[in-house]
C-alpha cells in the first residue's frame, strides 16, 4: 500500500496504513538524516518507531486523541489521554517525569463537560503519579474539529530498575540495547500479555453504537509505569509494548519484523473475554487486531518468564497475565497455533478495525 490521493481513516488505525503514512513522514524527519545542525545525540530515533524516542538519555513522546465518543463505560478522552501517553514511556523501560496537555476545543462545548475531562485527567495523573506541567488550548469554530482533540506529550528518565533487569537478560543471553525495544527479541524468548485483549476497543463500540454484547463489560484503560517497574525488579525483560491500535496483531507484528523472528502463538493462551469473543465473531472482526488501552505485551529471556509471570500475577495490571507463545528462528512473521491443533498467519491489519477508540 502506498499513500497517494488523500488520506483516509486507515491511515491513522494502526497496522499497515498507517505504516505507510508514517514512512512519507520519515522521509522528511528520520533522524539518520538529520542535517539540521543539532548535535544532540539520539539514541532511539524516530526512524526506530518505537513507542518513545530516548535523547540524551531523555524519554520523549507525544500522543493525539480524537477518541468518539468522549465518554464512555470505563473511561473518557481525558484518562485516555494521560495513560496512553505515560504508557508510551513507560514500556520502554523509563519512568515518566511530568506531561503536557494542548486542547482543541470545538466553539460551543460545555464547560461543565471540559471541567468532567479535567477532573478525570487529574485522577489519572494521580493514580499514575505524574503531573501535567505546561499545555496549551485553541478553541475553534464548530465543525472544524468533533467536539475535542486532546494532546499530551511526557518526558522520562532511565531507572536503576531497568538497568537491573538488563544485567539480568544479560546473563542469559547478549543484548545492546540499553532500552526496552521491539527490535530486542530473539529466538526462544517467551511471549507474555498482561491480561485480556479486545476489552476497550469492544467497549467503546459497544456503547456507541448501542450494542448490548455485555453490559458489564469497560475499557480496560489504565497507567502502567508502577507495575512495570515491578516486574522490572524481576529482571529479563528485553520487550515491551502496550498493544493499541492495531492491537494484538499489529504489536506482534512489530516485534517480529523489527526483531527479524518469526513468533509462534497458541490461541488457547491468550486471555479473550466470551462477551469479547461473541461481539467480534457477530461483527466479523478479528479481536488481535481490536486496540487495548491498559494492556501490555512483552518479551522475556525464557528462563526468567515463569518469574516475571507471577510477579506481573501479583499486580492488579497484570492479575490475568499469561504466555501466549514464543519467538523462534523456525518461522517467517506471525504464526498462530489454533484450538483444533492447525496453524495460521497472524497478518499486520491494514488499521484497526474499530476506528476512533483512541
Amino acid at each position: 500500500m502506498v499513500v497517494t490521493g488523500n488520506i483516509k481513516l486507515e491511515h491513522g488505525a494502526g497496522g499497515e496504513g498507517m505504516h505507510e503514512l508514517l514512512k512519507l513522514v520519515l522521509r522528511y524527519f528520520s533522524s539518520e538524516q538529520n542535517d539540521t545542525g543539532s548535535n544532540a545525540a539520539i539514541e532511539v530515533p524516530l526512524a526506530a518507531l518505537d513507542d518513545a524516542a530516548v535523547v540524551e538519555q531523555i524519554v520523549f513522546t507525544t500522543d493525539s486523541h480524537t477518541v468518539k465518543p468522549l465518554f464512555f463505560p470505563g473511561g473518557d478522552i481525558g484518562s485516555l489521554a494521560i495513560a496512553g501517553t505515560v504508557n508510551d514511556i513507560a514500556v520502554m523501560g523509563a519512568q515518566p517525569l511530568c506531561l503536557s496537555a494542548a486542547f482543541v476545543i470545538e466553539e460551543g462545548f460545555p464547560v461543565a463537560e471540559f471541567e468532567r475531562i479535567l477532573a478525570s485527567m487529574r485522577r489519572t495523573c494521580d493514580e499514575a503519579g505524574v503531573a501535567v506541567v505546561t499545555g496549551d488550548t485553541k478553541v475553534v469554530e464548530r465543525g472544524a474539529v468533533e467536539k475535542m482533540i486532546v494532546n499530551t506529550s511526557a518526558i522520562g528518565k532511565r531507572t536503576a530498575a531497568l538497568d537491573r533487569n538488563l544485567a539480568e537478560v544479560r546473563k542469559y543471553r547478549p543484548i545492546t540495547s540499553n532500552w526496552l525495544l521491539d527490535s530486542n527479541l530473539r529466538d526462544g524468548d517467551t511471549l507474555i500479555v498482561s491480561g485480556y485483549v479486545g476489552d476497550h476497543g469492544v467497549a467503546l463500540l459497544s456503547f456507541r453504537e448501542g450494542f448490548e454484547f455485555d453490559t458489564a463489560l469497560q475499557s480496560d484503560i489504565a497507567p502502567l509505569n508502577k507495575p512495570i517497574q515491578t516486574i522490572l525488579a524481576v529482571g529479563g525483560i528485553v520487550a515491551m509494548k502496550d498493544p493499541t491500535r492495531g492491537g494484538l496483531a499489529n504489536t506482534l507484528n512489530e516485534f517480529s519484523a523489527k526483531s527479524h523472528v518469526g513468533i509462534l502463538l497458541e490461541e488457547e493462551r491468550i486471555p479473550i473475554r466470551e462477551s469479547v469473543r461473541s461481539a467480534c465473531e457477530l461483527l466479523g472482526i478479528d479481536p488481535l487486531e481490536i486496540g487495548n488501552e491498559g494492556k501490555m505485551v512483552m518479551g522475556v529471556v525464557q528462563e526468567k518468564a515463569d518469574e516475571v509471570l507471577a510477579a506481573l500475577k501479583q499486580t492488579k495490571a497484570g492479575k490475568d497475565a499469561a504466555i501466549i507463545g514464543k519467538a523462534t528462528s523456525e518461522l517467517h512473521g506471525v504464526v498462530m497455533k489454533t484450538r483444533v491443533g492447525g496453524r495460521r498467519i497472524v497478518e499486520t491489519p491494514i488499521g484497526d478495525p474499530v476506528p476512533r477508540i483512541c
